[in-house]
């Protein structure tokens, strides 16, 4: 078993945050993932991707599991479809840039999205009126409690907006996705964005739709390279009918979008810019300035100051306009 001690965890999350880890590992089988578990089974644990979506604000005090699990094979195939099995730790870009490269459509609308493969089903990730659950047919797993090995159908993930079973119960480590995909392609307009990207293009090829997507998304957020970052900070709120109402008397040109049931989505950027907080920097921590959704770390290695800038958004979002704006990025 690899394991290492008092590990510096800022490598491992996208906003550089400090924490050291008192014990940490990277399984790269389910069996020395399985291993490893009954060896610690009294440890706190928790499960680490690509470290995209969260940060620390203090030590952690138990084990830290990052999954090491690679490879891309193909699984089945008709003339039609292709089953194909990814690791957790393979990057999820390279990963759809390899599904778009051999012609294999369904997850070209996630491109550019920062991660692992593993992480995907976690958060359901989504954009461009994709989410990842639409592909998703299996995702194998292994229960942290037992070392149990577990496939999960799509039914049994429980998937829901940014959200799935492995996020609720934080109960399983994900060792790899099994996703269904077309092999034909045909482009249907479904955000304007896109389609202004897209203008002149008649046809647009499975190729030419990531390649703009790449465009939109590199323009709109920051390199976490340059400007640490998880990317989009909050959910987008879903608001009941009166609460829609109330909100569009205060703010008349508001974005809503009925998701069913009398519930309207409704942009959690818009109302961090509204409430004047697009592009406001406090001491070392800001929100991007082309982009209101996105926390910026502009040299703090102290993960609370990132966290006080967020419940200054909170609260001054929930004053102006009464809408509680929840976290997306998940912080330790």
């Amino acid at each position: 078993m690899n394991i290492q001690y008092n590990t510096q965890l800022q490598p491992y999350n996208s906003f550089r945050t400090k924490a050291t880890a008192r014990i940490f590992c990277a399984p790269q089988t389910s069996e020395e993932l399985a291993e490893i578990l009954k060896h610690f089974s009294q440890e706190k644990k928790l499960i680490l991707g690509a470290g995209f979506n969260l940060f620390f604000t203090k030590d952690y005090d138990g084990l830290i599991i990052r999954p090491a699990m690679r490879g891309i094979r193909v699984v089945s195939e008709t003339d039609n479809e292709v089953v194909i099995e990814a690791g957790a730790a393979e990057d999820w870009d390279t990963f759809v840039g390899y599904c778009v490269s051999k012609g294999f459509s369904g997850l070209e609308n996630l491109s550019l999205i920062p991660g692992s493969v593993g992480a995907s089903p976690v958060q359901n990730i989504g954009a461009y009126g994709t989410e990842v659950r639409d592909r998703i047919i299996k995702v194998n797993a292994v229960d942290v409690r037992t070392g149990g090995m577990r496939e999960f159908t799509n039914e049994e993930c429980e998937f829901a907006y940014r959200d799935s079973i492995f996020k609720i119960t934080c109960g399983f480590v994900i060792t790899a996705v099994i996703f269904r995909l077309d092999k034909s392609f045909q482009y249907k307009e479904k955000y304007i964005d896109l389609s202004r990207e897209l203008e002149g293009v008649s046809s647009p090829t499975l190729a030419q739709v990531r390649d703009a997507i790449i465009r939109i998304r590199t323009r709109k957020l920051p390199d976490y390279r340059v400007l640490p970052n998880a990317g989009s900070f909050f959910k987008n709120p879903v608001l009941s009918q009166l609460e829609k109402d109330t909100l569009q008397k205060k703010l008349a040109d508001l974005p809503v979008y009925n998701v069913g049931e009398n519930k309207f989505k409704t942009s959690a950027a818009f109302l961090i810019e509204k409430a004047g907080y697009k592009g406001k920097r406090h001491g070392m921590v800001g929100t991007y300035e082309h982009h209101a959704l996105i926390i910026v770390n502009y040299g703090t290695e102290n993960g609370k100051e990132i966290a006080g800038f967020m419940q200054e958004i909170q609260q001054e979002v929930f004053l102006q306009f009464g809408v509680k704006l929840e976290p997306e990025v998940w912080i330790f």
